[in-house]
C-alpha cells in the first residue's frame, strides 16, 4: 500500500471535504441578512427565495443517484465541490432577486450531490476501520459551521460586502478540495444483475432506517428554525436568551458527534440510537413542561446530544444494504429524510397559531418516541459496530 492509499490519508480527505462543506454554506447563511438588505427584500419575499435551495435540492436527487450509481463517489465529490463553491460565489454577486432565485436552486442542487457524495465517501471510509469514525466527519461539519459563521460576522463587522466574502470562500474551498482529492478513496458503484430503476424509494430492509432518519431530520430542522421563538414566545425570554439557547443546542450537537464514534465503540450502534431518542424526547419535554429559560435551556443541551449522531449512523447501516448500492441507499434514505427536514418545520407554524409554540414543540417531542420504536425493529445483527 503507498502512502497516498493509506487509510488516514482516505480519512483526513473526507474530514477535509466535510470541513469544505461546512464552512461554506455557514459563510452563506451568515450573510442572509446582508443579502435582504441589499435586494430589499421583506420577509416574505426573502422566504420565497430561500424556498429555491430546497426545491433545487429535492429536484436533482434523483441526478446524484444517478450519477452515484455509476461513478465513484470520489469523482461526484469533486464535481460537486466544485458545483457547490462556484455557486457559494455567485450567490454572492446575485444583484436582483430574480438573478438571486436561480443561483439558490444551482446551490440547492450542489449540496445535494456534494452532501450525498461526502456521505458515501464517509461510508466508504468507515469500511476501511474496526472501529467507528463516521459520527467524528459530521462534528468537524458543525464545527465547520462555526467557523464559518465567525468569519461572516467579522466580515460584517468590517462591512466587507458580500460581492468580496462569498466568491473569496468559494475560490478558497475550491482549492482546498482540488488539493485534498488525491487522498481520496476510489470506491466503485456495485455492480447488479437485478434491474433497478436509478432512483427509487427505501425498499422494505431500508424503511425502518428512512423512518429514523425522517424524524431525526424533521426535529434537528425545527430546532434551527424555530428554537430562538421559543423562547421569545413560549418562555418570554429576551432576543439575546433565545440565540443562546440556540447556541447551547449548536454546541451539545457538535460535542455529541465528536463524541459519538468512542461511544459507539463501546455500546455499539443500536444503543446509540436508543439513547439518542431518549434524549430528543426527554429534553423536548422538559423544555415543554417546565417553561422556564434555565430548564429549557438544559432540554435544549439534551436534544442536541439526542439528534447528534442519528443521521451519520443511520447512513453507516444502510451503506451495509445488499439491496441497494451504498450510494443509492443513501440517496433513497436523504430523500425521506429531507421530507421530514422540509415539510415539518412549516407545519410546527401551524400548530404554533392554533395551539401554540409549546404545544407544537410537545408533538415534536412524539419524534423522540418514533426513533425509539423504528430503533427497537433493527436486528442486532444489522445494528453492530463497523
Amino acid at each position: 500500500m503507498d502512502n497516498n492509499s493509506h487509510p488516514k490519508n482516505f480519512r483526513t480527505a473526507t474530514a477535509v471535504f466535510f470541513f469544505n462543506s461546512g464552512f461554506g454554506y455557514a459563510a452563506w447563511a451568515s450573510r442572509i441578512p446582508t443579502i435582504k438588505h441589499n435586494l430589499h427584500l421583506n420577509e416574505a419575499e426573502l422566504g420565497a427565495l430561500l424556498f429555491a435551495l430546497p426545491v433545487g435540492l429535492m429536484a436533482t436527487m434523483p441526478f446524484t443517484s444517478f450519477l452515484l450509481s455509476r461513478y465513484s463517489s470520489r469523482k461526484i465529490t469533486l464535481w460537486g465541490a466544485a458545483f457547490f463553491n462556484i455557486m457559494l460565489a455567485l450567490v454572492g454577486l446575485a444583484a436582483t432577486p430574480w438573478q438571486l432565485a436561480l443561483v439558490l436552486f444551482g446551490f440547492g442542487s450542489s449540496r445535494n450531490m456534494y452532501n450525498l457524495s461526502i456521505n458515501a465517501q464517509a461510508v466508504s471510509v468507515q469500511r476501511l476501520y474496526t472501529r467507528s469514525i463516521i459520527t467524528t466527519f459530521h462534528g468537524i461539519w458543525s464545527f465547520a459551521g462555526f467557523a464559518g459563521a465567525a468569519l461572516g460576522y467579522l466580515m460584517v463587522s468590517l462591512n466587507i460586502a458580500t460581492t468580496w466574502h462569498l466568491p473569496a470562500v468559494g475560490v478558497a474551498m475550491l482549492l482546498l478540495a482540488f488539493y485534498f482529492y488525491t487522498n481520496t478513496f476510489d470506491d466503485q458503484p456495485i455492480k447488479t444483475t437485478q434491474k433497478k430503476p436509478v432512483f427509487s424509494l427505501p425498499d422494505k430492509h431500508l424503511l425502518t432506517f428512512a423512518i429514523i432518519a425522517f424524524a431525526s431530520m424533521a426535529c434537528e430542522n425545527t430546532m434551527y428554525d424555530w428554537s430562538g421563538i421559543y423562547f421569545i414566545k413560549g418562555l418570554g425570554a429576551s432576543q439575546r436568551m433565545a440565540t443562546a439557547g440556540f447556541v447551547f443546542y449548536m454546541v451539545a450537537m457538535t460535542i455529541g458527534r465528536f463524541a459519538g464514534d468512542k461511544l459507539v465503540d463501546r455500546f455499539g450502534i443500536e444503543k446509540i440510537l436508543s439513547y439518542s431518542g431518549t434524549l430528543i424526547t426527554a429534553g423536548l419535554l422538559i423544555s415543554v413542561l417546565i417553561p422556564y429559560t434555565i430548564a429549557a435551556s438544559i432540554g435544549f443541551i439534551l436534544t442536541g446530544f439526542g439528534v447528534s449522531c442519528i443521521i451519520p449512523l443511520v447512513f453507516s447501516l444502510a451503506g451495509k444494504s445488499k439491496t441497494m448500492s451504498s450510494a443509492t441507499a443513501l440517496a433513497s434514505i436523504s430523500t425521506v429524510g429531507y421530507i421530514g427536514f422540509l415539510v415539518v418545520p412549516p407545519m410546527i407554524g401551524f400548530v404554533a397559531q392554533a395551539a401554540g409554540i409549546r404545544a407544537a414543540f410537545g408533538i415534536i417531542a412524539a419524534l423522540g418516541v418514533l426513533i425509539l420504536w423504528m430503533v427497537s425493529l433493527i436486528k442486532p445483527a444489522k445494528a453492530g459496530v463497523m
